[in-house]
């Protein structure tokens, strides 16, 4: 392998490089990468090559224009006009970067700390107990695997993923793994009443009443996917994720205090800097589309490191999938003869269905749908 002066990943033999069979050898082994450092690699397969990224990992932070929101929601429910301050700033962060983090939201700090201590213990388990989990069968309410789309993307990510679909329809306690079974089920309680609010703070910022999202049910559905970032021997040569927007109406992340996420904004790539007890907030493609582009899903990515671990829990608010007849297109109050829709309706599953067969290969899902 050589890396060029332009960053570009230049893999020596290519001739002797049999991608599939690779990444069905990898999958086959059901331990994800996690289990390639059990056995001591020291250099990454070439499935996981980013070569568009190499020493393409800078970003602009720590000056104003490039700051991610942090919006503080104390006195949410006690004082009108600061409900309206807070609703003013929730209103320029989905306007301007897609992206904000949230502050006094009603979670506790120990509930959060021990949700990722429990999916630390769950990644961290003996192989031969995982890999019961493992399973690339979308229809399961709980899997473990590593990349979702690792059959169509173009590159691999390093990481291993646990996946729960926690609402409308619930697993049963006992098919969650037991060392993260109890705190799950009550995070997912604390997610359901945190999006809540937060649909309500975006029906009114778009104008609308505040429960306007919550009627269309947008907030019906709520998936988990627990990532698990391991240390990565070569960290300059892939990432943790993929360059991607989120194909859902809107996305609660818990992460623990390891930097890496960034978010694309103004064609420059942006830290989103760990801040203690916050969630980060960020506008999934459905909620794009059917704000006809008021609020925008925001490019995002991972970095990969060789210091520690890293692990977060993305909460994907979404409707009932089971509802596949309901369509979602361009809120008619937000139209009008200057404002035409700019998308053509579609169903959840339906999109979410493209979104996953499509996988992370750096192209907007919503461009399917854009008319």
């Amino acid at each position: 392998m050589v890396v060029t002066e332009n960053g570009k990943v230049q893999a020596e033999n290519m001739s002797d490089y049999d991608r599939k069979s690779e990444i069905q050898e990898f999958d086959d082994t059901k331990t994800g990468v996690k289990g390639l450092l059990e056995k001591g690699v020291s250099k990454i397969p070439r499935i996981f090559f980013h070569d568009q990224y190499v020493l393409e990992k800078k970003s602009v932070s720590g000056i104003p224009e490039y700051t991610i929101p942090v919006i503080d929601f104390e006195g949410l429910n006690k004082d009108a006009a600061k409900r309206k301050e807070i609703v003013d700033k929730v209103k320029f962060a989905c306007e301007s970067w897609g992206f904000f983090q949230i502050i006094n939201h009603g979670i506790q700090a120990s509930i959060m700390e021990k949700v990722i201590e429990g999916i630390r213990e769950f990644h961290e388990l003996e192989t031969e107990v995982k890999k019961q989990y493992y399973s690339r069968d979308i229809k399961r309410k709980i899997s473990f695997n590593s990349n979702f789309d690792l059959l169509q993307a173009p590159s691999a990510n390093w990481r291993d993923s646990i996946y729960l679909n926690m609402a409308p329809d619930p697993p049963e306690p006992e098919e969650i793994p037991e060392v993260c079974r109890d705190i799950m089920i009550e995070f997912t309680k604390q997610v359901m009443k945190v999006g809540s609010f937060l649909f309500q703070l975006l029906s009114v910022a778009l104008g609308l009443k505040p429960d306007h999202l919550e009627d269309m049910g947008c907030a019906e559905g709520l998936a988990l996917l627990c990532h698990y970032y391991p240390m990565c021997p070569q960290p300059e040569l892939t990432l943790g994720t993929s360059q991607h927007a989120d194909g859902d109406f809107l996305t609660v992340l818990l992460n623990d205090q390891v930097s890496g996420l960034q978010v694309l904004h103004q064609n420059q790539w942006v830290d989103v800097p760990p801040v203690r007890g916050a969630l980060v907030i960020n506008i999934g493609d459905l909620l794009q589309l059917i704000s006809n582009d008021r609020f925008f899903s925001s490019e995002h990515r991972v970095l990969a490191n060789n210091v520690t671990p890293r692990i977060s829990v993305a909460c994907f608010f979404r409707s009932d999938l089971s509802a596949s007849s309901k369509l979602y297109g361009p809120i008619e109050e937000l139209l009008s003869e200057d404002n035409p829709p700019k998308y053509r309706a579609t169903t959840v599953k339906d999109y979410v269905t493209y979104y996953n067969t499509k996988g992370l290969d750096g192209t907007s899902a919503l461009l399917h749908y854009r008319i």
